[in-house]
């Protein structure tokens, strides 16, 4: 067990009735009653973008939010549990039955939960305009629902706030009256003593493992381009709230979570920035970064040549959505994401050239709000081994001193042009920690090693009678590496080696010696549950033997290669979920 070590986070920040609603209800659940947390199971669960909405109505138009009326002849009406392929928000029964489902099937099955915002509807009915008090009501209600099936069995929870969480997409800085009323919504979530730096700047940690692994919740409204209330982390104003650092990480392993993902279109530049910065600085220490906004499935690199030039938002990746126009001007931007990235994979350098300390990956996971289909997703983690000590500066493989990389040096020649003199390019000179064997770039303890999507089919024709089912969609892993090697038997007793036992994919070594399950048999569809499919084309494209960064930039020299075309295809069709391009 490691040492107690105190995760810090320093933000600098200025220190500065109910809503009537239509018959439909959330559902209210009684006070949560906490029970001790169980052994881990090596899975977590991430969630993203629920946009339960009051109003929606059963058989109603699009045309209307999924509010009134009735379709045209030949359109589809609003169903029982949501209208996939649309703009209208969650019903509802679909946020309570994602959520039930998940308390029946899964919420033994893992150890914590990422729960990535957007969890009020969009302002996109003029007639119905948000209220900042339902804006509070539903968060209150989901965070009530998400205390009940988790956080009484002793699985932490940790949420972000979304865009859609606040007014018009505007957050000051705090203390403020937002950051206030989130800190006692999110009582049973925000450790009690994080409430001040809570109310401060909404962000916080949580110890999902104590003493070992934490997840930060940033709050990317401070980070966002369209948050007029701030001033962009600029770093002739040290009291914008969005400039911050992040210190006191020895001896912990983290996951960077928040709601809209770190990109130069998304973000403001110098946000942008620090986040890269910051991924770089402690690519040692970080285990991933997982985000949600964007409602399609993919991922990205952040690049340190990004840092070296001035064209990040040319190369940048992830469109930007304008929610007080909701989902207008992301529309056609999704059409382009696919090609986008595409670009950018076939602008990496080849395998042999390619400079590991350079790159993070960022997780982008769909969303629960029918924009394509419900969705969610559980990753798989390793529990075993040893635990790796960051603050490695550089590539320890090679000989001599390690080198010595920051910004400042990064940045090199741009900062004799005036225009970045004062930026945080030219300012920054902490050294960059990184290691080909920390667990974000080999499989070790706590290293990511593969997660599974499971998407809601059949809702056309679901209702009350007819429920709709939660089908994987697809595993990052090899098939193989879903089951137990030739080495073990039928009842999963392992062959010893050196006096240890083996474990596939880094999973759990149970003192039963038996086959860990990095996801359970039960949730595989019947082709994967057969032990002898060594390979899926359907289920498992990508084969990954882990979510390490060289497994993900490998996949992305995959993917930008034009004749990998099945390859390409099945990327499109998950982010797209079969609609084509949007």
């Amino acid at each position: 067990m490691l040492k107690v070590k105190a995760l810090l986070i320093v933000l600098l920040v200025l220190v500065q009735d109910g809503v009537c609603v239509p018959a439909q209800a959330p559902l209210e659940m009684p006070p949560a009653y906490t029970k001790p947390r169980h052994k881990l199971q090596g899975r977590f669960l991430h969630i993203t973008d629920m946009h339960p909405d009051p109003y929606y109505r059963v058989g109603s138009s699009e045309k209307k939010a999924c509010h009134r009326g009735k379709p045209k002849e030949g359109k589809r009406p609003a169903g029982y549990y949501g209208l996939p392929f649309s703009d209208c928000d969650s019903p509802f029964s679909l946020t309570n039955y994602t959520l039930d489902f998940l308390d029946r099937e899964w919420a033994e099955e893992i150890d914590f939960v990422i729960w990535t915002g957007d969890s009020a509807r969009h302002d996109s009915d003029r007639r119905r305009p948000r209220t900042t008090a339902e804006i509070y009501e539903l968060n209150s209600a989901l965070a009530k629902k998400m205390e009940h099936v988790f956080v009484r069995r002793g699985i932490p929870v940790v949420p972000s706030i979304g865009n859609n969480d606040v007014w018009r997409s505007v957050l000051w800085p705090g203390p403020n009256s937002i950051t206030a009323r989130f800190s006692s919504i999110w009582r049973a979530f925000v450790p009690f003593p994080s409430y001040q730096v809570f109310q401060r700047g909404g962000y916080y940690s949580v110890e999902v493992i104590p003493d070992a692994v934490a997840v930060i919740s940033l709050n990317t409204m401070y980070f966002y381009d369209s948050n007029t209330a701030v001033g962009g982390c600029a770093r002739s104003d040290p009291q914008d709230p969005g400039t911050y650092s992040l210190t006191g990480w020895k001896g912990m392993q983290v996951w960077l979570s928040g709601h809209i993902p770190p990109s130069s279109r998304n973000f403001y530049s110098e946000c942008y920035v620090r986040y890269l910065e910051l991924s770089l600085r402690f690519q040692d220490t970080i285990l991933g970064h997982v985000y949600g906004h964007m409602n399609m499935d993919h991922f990205f690199l952040l690049d340190a040549e990004q840092l070296g030039n001035g064209t990040t938002r040319s190369r940048d990746t992830s469109p930007v959505a304008d929610d007080r126009d909701p989902m207008r001007v992301l529309k056609h931007m999704k059409k382009e994401l696919y090609k986008l990235l595409l670009q950018e994979f076939s602008d990496l350098p080849h395998a042999q050239n390619l400079n590991h300390d350079n790159y993070a990956v960022v997780n982008v996971a769909p969303s629960v709000v029918p924009t394509y289909l419900p969705s969610f997703r559980i990753f798989a983690y390793n529990t075993t081994g040893e635990a790796y000590k960051p603050g490695q500066l550089g590539r320890v493989e090679q000989p001599g001193p390690p080198p010595s990389r920051s910004l400042r040096n990064v940045s090199g020649a741009l900062c004799e042009q005036e225009e970045y003199a004062d930026t945080w390019r030219c300012h920054l000179e902490e050294r960059w920690h990184s290691s080909p064997e920390s667990p974000s770039r080999t499989n070790k303890l706590w290293t990511p090693i593969g997660f599974a999507q499971y998407t809601l089919r059949k809702m056309d024709k679901a209702d009350e009678s007819h429920l709709p089912k939660f089908k994987l969609e697809y595993v990052t892993f090899p098939a193989r590496a879903l089951h137990p090697p030739p080495d073990m038997d039928e009842a999963g007793d392992a062959t010893a080696i050196n006096g240890t036992t083996t474990s596939v994919a880094g999973g759990i070594e149970a003192e039963s010696r038996k086959f860990w399950y990095p996801i359970p048999r039960r949730h595989l569809p019947r082709t994967l549950r057969n032990s002898t499919i060594t390979k899926s084309r359907k289920f498992a494209p990508y084969e990954l033997e882990d979510l390490t960064i060289p497994s993900w930039t490998a996949l992305a020299q995959r993917l930008g290669q034009a004749k990998s075309k099945r390859l390409r295809q099945k990327f499109r069709q998950y982010m797209y979920m079969g609609q084509g391009e949007a």
